[in-house]
């Protein structure tokens, strides 16, 4: 798909990464998580980002994820692709991999370990764009990569024609205003959120959808509330709503980062479509969390 052709509104689901066992992908479990969330809607898929464990995963277990990911969604919706790594020729390789398979588009994050000054992450795009056959998102993460997509880098980075727009999960909706903002340059661009519950919030600012985790266990939820939003229908968005902020109550549980995690993949085992088994080195929730996730999806009639 060359850039020109690429735009992306709508709820697109970060996938989770469906394990079988330790570095092995649960092919069937893929296959039910994909048809529930495209059949509920969804206006593509976004896989190896943070919901997806990507950097938890194997090399080896990231492309099989993407070649089994295109081969099962057999074009219905676009498949966006997290290429993120530490070293610069990894993120290039998976990248190449995912143009191979079919995907997309591809979606990069800030380096993360050694935080990049703002001028070297400027480089770093310019630098590693040109070798992405892909059309590349870039993906604010500020609090796991600990560095910011600033936006005077990004107005910078608005001339490259590859880049197709941005994915903001900072929660910072001062930061998605301005983001916003950008399309008086780039109007082409997709600027879609992160935290599910501030879709209006985002929509309010000129996004163009969202990211959203829940979307995996109840995609046409989330989708009704895109489409509430589109329409101006604010009794169908306040319905949707209540459901949505009481979802929000399973990421409080537990008490580790991977809580986020560990709640859908828990709720997703819990509808069926999946087991709970998260990455190493990371623990799947015990039998009091897995109920206390139980009761709120029973409360909005997921369960």
């Amino acid at each position: 798909m060359s850039p020109s052709a690429f735009a992306l509104r709508g709820i697109v689901p970060p996938l989770i990464t469906p394990l079988a066992a330790r570095d092995e992908l649960d092919c069937d479990g893929l296959q039910r998580l994909l048809d529930h969330v495209i059949d509920g809607g969804v206006s593509g898929v976004f896989i190896l980002g943070t919901t997806g464990e990507a950097p938890s995963l194997s090399y080896r277990l990231r492309r099989q994820m993407i070649t089994e990911t295109t081969r099962l969604v057999r074009d219905r919706v676009p498949v966006l692709v997290g290429i993120a790594d530490t070293a610069f020729t990894e993120t290039v390789n998976l990248a190449k991999h995912a143009a191979d398979s079919g995907a997309s588009a591809a979606v990069l994050t800030t380096p993360y370990y050694f935080p990049a000054g703002q001028t070297e992450l400027t480089s770093y795009v310019q630098n590693i764009q040109p070798l992405i056959p892909l059309p590349l998102m870039l993906y604010n993460m500020p609090q796991l990569t600990k560095v910011w997509f600033e936006i005077e880098t990004l107005a910078k980075l608005a001339s490259i024609d590859g880049i197709v727009g941005v994915k903001d999960s900072s929660g910072d909706m001062e930061y998605f205003g301005r983001l916003c903002k950008m399309k008086s340059v780039r109007p082409d661009w997709s600027i879609l959120l992160g935290p599910e519950a501030l879709l209006p919030q985002a929509h309010a600012l000129g996004g163009d959808g969202g990211v959203s985790g829940g979307a995996n266990i109840a995609p046409q939820l989330f989708v009704d509330c895109y489409r509430a939003l589109q329409d101006g229908d604010a009794a169908k968005l306040d319905a949707v709503m209540q459901k949505i902020n009481r979802f929000q109550d399973i990421y409080d549980i537990g008490k580790y980062a991977s809580r986020h995690i560990k709640a859908t993949k828990t709720a997703a085992s819990l509808i069926g479509l999946c087991n709970d088994l998260p990455a190493d080195p990371f623990h799947a929730f015990r039998e009091p969390e897995r109920q206390r996730v139980a009761e709120i999806l029973r409360s909005i009639g997921l369960l």
